[in-house]
C-alpha cells in the first residue's frame, strides 16, 4: 500500500498529540487495606457474643492472593472448642455452583448441550404437566438443561411452593428426602407425577432443579455424582475436605449451629452427613456437600480466574463469561431472597446488575450464592476479589452474609 505525505503528516501529528496528553488521569489500581481487613474478625466475634452463631471462618483473596483468613468463636454449640480455620461446614446450596460448573465442563466436552431436553436422560419426566387455574395442561416446550441451571424448569422446593397442592405432593412423595431416604430413580419416577408450578423457561423460582441436574449428570456420564465431581473438580482443585458426608476421622472438625436456632433440628434431619448417602439415597447436586472455607476459596478463585487455577484449565474464559452473564431477561422472578435486590441470575449463581440497588456495595458483574446453613461466597471480577464466609446459623444467614460483604467492601480502596 502507498502511504501519502498527508497520511504521514497526520500520523506524526497524532503521535505528537498523544505524547502530549500526559495529564489524562488513569484509574487507580484496586487495593485492599490490611488495616481495614482487621475489622472483620472483631465484628464477627461480636456476633458470637450476641448469639448469632457459635463461630465462623472468613476468607478474602485479592488479585489471587489470600489477604484474610480468620476463625472466631467456637466450633460447637456448647462453646467449648475454639473454631479452627479448617473446620468443616454443611455447605447446603453452595453445592449448586460446583454442580453447575461440572455441567458446563461437560458441555465443553460435547457430552450435552444446554438446549437439550432433559428427557434425553430422564425419561421419567416425559409426561409432566403444568398446574394452572384451569387444570393441569401440557408443557409449552420441553424442560432443557439450561432450565435446570437457571431454576426456570418449573420445579419448586416443597415448603416454599406457591401452590399448596404441589407442596403437599412434594412432601407426601418425599421428593426432597427431607427425612426419609429415596433413591434417585425412585425420586425421578415420583417427580414425574407432580405438575410443574410454571411453564418451562418463563419464571425463575428457586427449586430442586440442581438436584435433578445432578441426577442428569449421573445418567449422562454413567458415574455417581460424587465420583464425577471428584474427578472433574474436587480432586484436581485440591479440595481435600469437600464431600457428600463426613467420615469419622473428620467428624471432630464439623461445625455446629446453636441449640437456640429454631431451624437447627429440622435442618439436621434433612442434612444427614453421618454416613455415605449413596446408594441408599440420591446425592443432592443442589445441597449435599460439606467442606472448608479454604477448599471453597480454591473453587471460587478458579472461577474468578476465568476457569483456571493456574495449572489446570477447567472451563474456557468464554464459558465463564457466559455463566456470569444474566440469563433472566424477559423472565419473571428474581433471586432477591438470597442475593438481596439488584441481582439477576446466571448459570449457577446470582449476578449483580447494578452498582446501586443492592443491600451492600459491590460491582456490576459480581456473582454470589449462599447456603441455608449460613455459608456464603461471592466473586468480583472488577475488583479481583473473592469473599467466603463459613458459619452455621440457618435463622441468621441473611444478616451474616450482608454483614460480611459490608466489612470486606469497607476495606477496598
Amino acid at each position: 500500500m502507498t502511504v501519502t505525505r498527508r497520511q504521514l503528516a497526520l500520523s506524526a501529528f497524532g503521535t505528537a498529540f498523544l505524547a502530549g496528553c500526559t495529564s489524562v488521569p488513569t484509574m487507580p489500581r484496586p487495593a485492599v487495606s490490611s488495616d481495614r481487613l482487621k475489622r472483620i474478625a472483631p465484628a464477627l466475634n461480636a456476633q458470637v457474643g450476641v448469639g448469632t452463631f457459635p463461630g465462623a471462618v472468613s476468607l478474602v483473596s485479592h488479585e489471587g492472593k489470600l489477604v484474610h483468613h480468620e476463625a472466631v468463636g467456637f466450633l460447637d454449640a456448647a462453646k467449648t472448642k475454639p473454631m479452627p480455620r479448617d473446620a468443616i461446614f454443611r455447605l447446603a446450596s453452595m453445592t449448586k455452583p460446583l454442580t453447575s460448573v461440572a455441567t458446563m465442563m461437560l458441555t465443553e466436552q460435547g457430552v450435552l448441550k444446554l438446549n437439550d431436553p432433559v428427557t434425553t436422560w430422564l425419561p421419567e419426566l416425559k409426561n409432566l404437566k403444568v398446574e394452572t387455574s384451569a387444570g393441569d395442561v401440557p408443557l409449552a416446550r420441553p424442560i432443557t438443561v439450561q432450565d435446570l441451571l437457571m431454576h426456570t424448569a418449573g420445579f419448586v422446593y416443597g415448603p416454599a411452593s406457591p401452590s399448596p397442592r404441589i407442596g403437599k405432593m412434594y412432601a407426601d412423595l418425599g421428593i426432597e428426602s427431607l427425612e426419609v431416604d429415596i433413591t434417585g430413580d425412585e425420586m425421578l419416577k415420583r417427580l414425574g407425577t407432580i405438575p410443574l408450578a410454571y411453564q418451562p423457561g418463563t419464571t425463575w423460582f428457586y427449586s430442586i432443579a440442581t438436584d435433578v441436574l445432578g441426577l442428569l449428570l449421573e445418567r449422562a456420564t454413567q458415574k455417581r455424582l460424587d465420583v464425577l465431581m471428584q474427578e472433574m473438580l474436587i480432586g484436581p482443585l485440591g479440595m481435600t475436605d469437600t464431600a457428600w458426608w463426613v467420615p469419622p476421622a473428620k467428624r471432630g472438625r464439623l461445625a455446629e449451629a446453636l441449640e437456640s436456632d429454631p431451624q437447627k433440628a429440622s435442618m439436621l434431619r434433612a442434612y444427614r452427613h453421618d454416613t455415605d448417602p449413596a446408594p441408599r439415597t440420591y446425592l443432592k447436586g443442589g445441597a449435599g456437600l460439606v467442606g472448608t472455607g479454604a477448599d471453597y476459596l480454591k473453587f471460587a478463585q478458579m472461577v474468578l480466574n476465568g476457569g483456571t487455577d493456574g495449572q489446570t484449565r477447567y472451563l474456557s474464559r468464554k464459558t465463564v463469561e457466559f455463566m456470569l452473564s444474566d440469563h433472566l431477561i424477559g423472565k419473571a422472578g428474581v433471586p432477591n431472597a438470597t442475593t438481596g435486590p439488584g441481582y439477576g441470575f446466571g448459570l449457577g449463581w446470582g449476578v449483580r446488575l447494578y452498582d446501586g440497588v443492592g443491600w451492600t456495595p459491590g460491582s456490576v458483574g459480581d456473582a454470589m450464592w449462599a447456603g441455608a446453613w449460613g455459608t456464603s461466597f461471592w466473586i468480583d471480577p472488577r475488583e479481583q476479589l473473592v469473599g467466603v464466609l463459613m458459619a452455621q446459623c440457618p435463622s441468621n444467614r441473611i444478616h451474616t452474609r450482608m454483614l460480611f460483604k459490608n466489612l470486606v467492601y469497607g476495606a477496598v480502596s
